[in-house]
């Protein structure tokens, strides 16, 4: 970790909390193909490009998206730029924004008209906020060659079986907290839901080995 990153206070707690948090083997073998993707590119000194998938982008592949931009920050891994898209395009849930902001980012709408707002979501003080709105996976806000695609839902990894300009394909696959919208759990999922992504991001980050 860099010393100088400017997280934002309430966001470094989180982190502090999700980096004890327990990760099975047989999740960390899921994980290891991202891990050897990053540190490939790393040692090359290439950019690497992450495009987080799955089927509305509104919930699994922002949590994904936003997370990994932050832990690679955390870790030191400037080259490293963080999408998301979906094999079709709906809104960002409004729970996520509330769940990312309860832990530390700071939520801002950018664009509140029509059924798709833009938000910004802020890091550190020092770093472009991620910019969170759904989209597909191939519009033209998201590279269209060289990058990762990561199926963060089981739906998208197999109903979209080529992902057009991927280097590689991935999946890493995470269960829906939309089953609980509307009920008591709701907010208690969706917090649920991000501590795993956000413990996962940090273990694939915390295992790259930076070149001196």
């Amino acid at each position: 970790m860099n010393k100088n990153h400017m997280l934002l206070e309430a966001l470094n707690a989180s982190i502090t909390e999700v980096s004890s948090l327990p990760i099975s083997e047989d999740r960390k073998q899921i994980l290891v193909p991202l891990v050897e993707y990053i540190q490939r590119k790393s040692e090359n000194c290439e950019s690497i490009q992450l495009n987080f998938i799955c089927t509305h982008n509104s919930r699994r592949s922002h949590l994904a998206q936003t997370w990994a931009q932050v832990m690679a920050y955390y870790w030191d891994i400037p080259q490293v730029t963080c999408y998301s898209g979906g094999t079709a395009a709906t809104a960002l849930f409004p729970t996520v924004a509330e769940t990312l902001s309860n832990q530390g980012f700071k939520v801002t709408k950018l664009q509140d008209e029509g059924s798709n707002p833009v938000y910004s979501l802020k890091y550190a003080g020092n770093a472009h906020p991620v910019i969170g709105f759904s989209k597909k996976w191939d519009d033209t806000f998201n590279p269209d060659a060289d990058f990762a695609a990561i199926m963060t839902c089981s739906q998208a990894d197999e109903g979209c079986p080529f992902i057009a300009g991927a280097a590689q394909r991935m999946a890493i696959t995470y269960e829906d907290p939309k089953a609980f919208d509307g009920t008591a759990e709701q907010s208690k999922k969706y917090l649920e839901r991000s501590l795993q992504i956000a413990s996962e991001m940090y273990y694939v980050f915390s295992n790259i080995n930076k070149q001196s």
